[in-house]
């Protein structure tokens, strides 16, 4: 009331076009049933949000007054003494969007990883690791024929971008032919647009393994587990950076120039890729 805030008295009802007799009388007053009511449910309202650690939101505030406290109060009451008290919960974790049904591809390669060319069948996926700043993401696009890391992205958080980096750091170093096949799950970072519409826009064919099936991905999956026992689980990482470059490292020194792999009789990937013979498109 503007009168209660320093204002003449006088000058407080012409503004409001109410009288002073009229304004003395509501001073004097004594408060409705109404007004008092909503004093005693925003206590309690105030006491629920308070012990719910300021959890709870309207609705679970509501729930209390008439589960909890056998209280009959409407919704919009609720709603309406919270945002006066300045009150609000917690809202839950944002959830990923669902792919788009045109987004999702079928099984192209039904376990069956053999291939005995490059750039016929890639796969791709994402590993996470803890470091004391927090976590660091690496999405890796592999050959399965040569075994080797053809692209590679490396970020603090798992979007979209992390897994079409990847991809476009593979198409500009190996020029696939039309029809190869990137395969990777269900994640909904390799059923966005913007993942999808690279792929597609570069010949790539997408394929997608079922879902929750370790199995329809192995090969990536078995890159991920030598990863973790040969670099990530064998120290405790201060700094995001420290583990990128060791990350870095480990994909382009070691993994594609140095390590020996059985599935390539003991070559690496690149000496095993420089005795595969050269084919024209």
């Amino acid at each position: 009331m503007m009168a209660e805030e320093g204002l003449p008295v006088q000058v407080a009802t012409r503004v409001l076009g109410t009288s002073e007799s009229g304004f003395y009388a509501w001073r004097t007053r004594a408060p409705s049933a109404r007004a008092i009511r909503h004093v005693i449910l925003s206590d309690a309202i105030r006491e629920i949000h308070g012990v719910s650690r300021g959890i709870y939101g309207v609705r679970r505030v509501h729930a209390e007054l008439r589960l909890g406290r056998e209280v009959s109060v409407a919704l919009g009451t609720v709603a309406m003494l919270m945002q006066r008290a300045g009150l609000k919960g917690i809202g839950g974790r944002p959830k990923w969007r669902r792919p788009h049904p045109d987004l999702i591809s079928s099984d192209l390669v039904d376990r069956r990883f053999r291939r005995e060319g490059l750039d016929q069948l890639w796969v791709t996926d994402i590993t996470e690791h803890h470091t004391r700043e927090g976590k660091v993401y690496c999405a890796v696009v592999l050959d399965v024929c040569s075994r080797r890391v053809v692209g590679w992205s490396i970020d603090s958080s798992p979007t979209a971008a992390l897994v079409t980096n990847a991809l476009g750091m593979a198409i500009d170093s190996r020029r696939p032919p039309p029809g190869t096949i990137i395969h990777s799950d269900h994640g909904v970072q390799f059923g966005s647009w913007a993942f999808t519409r690279r792929a597609k826009d570069s010949g790539l064919v997408p394929s997608m393994g079922s879902i929750g099936d370790c199995y329809d991905n192995a090969v990536i999956e078995s890159f991920w587990s030598r990863m973790q026992v040969e670099l990530l689980d064998r120290q405790r990482w201060r700094t995001r950076l420290e583990l990128a470059n060791a990350i870095f490292e480990y994909l382009e020194i070691f993994h594609n120039r140095q390590r020996r792999h059985s599935a390539l009789g003991w070559l690496t990937p690149l000496e095993f890729e420089a005795r595969q013979p050269i084919t024209v498109a």
